[in-house]
């Protein structure tokens, strides 16, 4: 593993490329041992981690400060202890993941002596390029490992000190477990990136983490496959027979718990039957923890709505990041399943309601990859849902999708074994038959 790229982004790539093709060969145990090696180092280094964290907030807060930098992205930034703490938990868990690679899935016999077998295996070397959040580098990289993958990595500019303090650490883990020095880089500008996205014969998979922008920036410009998300625009439907003191409950945590993250909630959406008695009761307590509460026009005259701003079209296709969300008053369910479809990103919704006929439609008809009932949408995450970690959510419908884990960054194989047939064999008048048989 190397810390910056050579000038010959061609070689790092092929050597990535050598490298994942030795890293294919690895044993489940092998890999086991360098995930735990990996949270050990992390652990032995926190002080030094959190140091240059700090380094970076400080720098941070003044692009802040001159307007160069969204206030959202300090909260994505900082790594503070608990935060370091659940990312070494994260990779242990990953350790202790079933370890799936070369496993079959399908093993049927074609005929006699003629087997086929479906195996999973790694998809080779993935490029993936992340925003502000330096947690997101050894949740990226134990998840590779585990996967049986190679990594190309670039972090933001503005997580730089973190970033290389954690990828010091984890390379230091990785060699002394006997993983070849090219299996990961760490890429140092953006010039590096544009140059590898052109190499669609030495990388397999980029993934983009981070804003639409990025993301879309990524997709217009490469052939290589790419995961990625667009915007986390998540919604909290309040139907008509919700229990309202859980649906405040789940108001405050899917907005205020982390507003930075992408499965918070940008839009809240209530009946008009139950609409005056929740928002007599839900504003005022989102207004106490300071958020920005917008309200569609005829919503705040009709009740008399006091100390919110006005909602406009914007808001509803408009990702906050922060403590901000706007409040739409729907007719029926069909109207808030509709609202969703238009102005949603494919991402995570919740209905809170006390019927399952209700919950049943909502799940059929909502285009998202998360679709809750009575649930916090800040539940869509790999840790959450016991993937140990995630390399990014995808919000397109082809797999993977939702929170990334290790099965949707493998693949598979199929593997013939036979003993000299041929598809003659199986041709003409006298043609031997298939047996197609399932062996457990």
């Amino acid at each position: 593993m190397t810390e910056l790229l050579s000038t010959d982004i061609n070689e790092t790539a092929r050597r990535a490329r050598l490298a994942a093709s030795q890293i294919a060969r690895f044993t489940k145990q092998k890999r086991t041992d360098a995930l735990f090696a990996m949270a050990e180092e992390l652990e032995r280094n926190q002080a030094l981690i959190l140091n240059a964290n700090e380094l970076d907030m400080k720098a941070a807060a003044i692009l802040v400060e001159e307007g160069e930098m969204p206030s959202a992205y300090l909260k994505r930034l900082k790594l503070d202890s608990e935060k370091l703490r659940g990312v070494i938990a994260g990779i242990r868990k990953v350790a202790e993941l079933p370890d799936q690679l070369g496993d079959s899935t399908l093993h049927r016999e074609l005929d006699g002596g003629l087997e086929l077998f479906r195996v999973n295996c790694p998809i080779g070397v993935v490029l993936v390029i992340f925003e502000s959040r330096p947690d997101a580098l050894p949740q990226i990289m134990s998840l590779l490992v585990k996967s049986g993958n190679a990594g190309l990595i670039k972090g933001g500019r503005e997580a730089e000190n973190s970033n290389k303090i954690l990828f010091n650490c984890l390379q230091k883990a990785l060699l002394s477990s006997g993983f070849p020095e090219a299996s990961f880089s760490l890429l140092s500008g953006r010039a590096e990136v544009s140059a590898l996205l052109k190499l669609e014969r030495l990388i397999d998979l980029v993934i983009p983490r981070g804003s639409n922008e990025l993301v879309s920036q990524i997709q217009n410009n490469t052939h290589i496959p790419v995961l990625g998300h667009a915007e986390g625009i998540c919604h909290l439907y309040v139907d008509q027979t919700a229990d309202l003191a859980i649906a405040t409950k789940l108001t405050l945590d899917a907005k205020i718990q982390y507003p930075a993250a992408c499965n918070a909630i940008e839009t809240l959406l209530v009946h008009r039957s139950v609409a005056e008695n929740f928002l007599q009761d839900v504003i005022p307590k989102l207004l106490a923890e300071s958020v920005d509460v917008r309200v569609e026009k005829s919503l705040i005259d009709k009740y008399s709505l006091k100390d919110v701003a006005t909602a406009n079209d914007t808001d509803w296709s408009t990702e906050y990041s922060d403590l901000t969300l706007s409040i739409k008053m729907v007719d029926s369910l069909g109207e808030a399943i509709e609202h969703i479809n238009n102005y949603g990103s494919g991402h995570t919704e919740t209905i809170v309601t006390k019927s399952g006929e209700t919950f049943d439609r909502f799940f059929a008809e909502v285009n998202s990859a998360g679709v809750y009932w009575n649930a916090s949408t800040r539940f869509a995450d790999g840790f959450r849902y016991g993937f140990g970690a995630e390399v990014g959510i995808s919000t397109g419908k082809m797999h993977p999708r939702g929170p990334v884990g290790v099965e949707g960054i493998t693949t598979y194989k199929y593997k013939l074994i036979g003993h000299g047939q041929t598809v003659g064999e199986y041709s003409g008048p006298d043609a031997k038959q298939f047996t197609h048989k399932d062996i457990d």
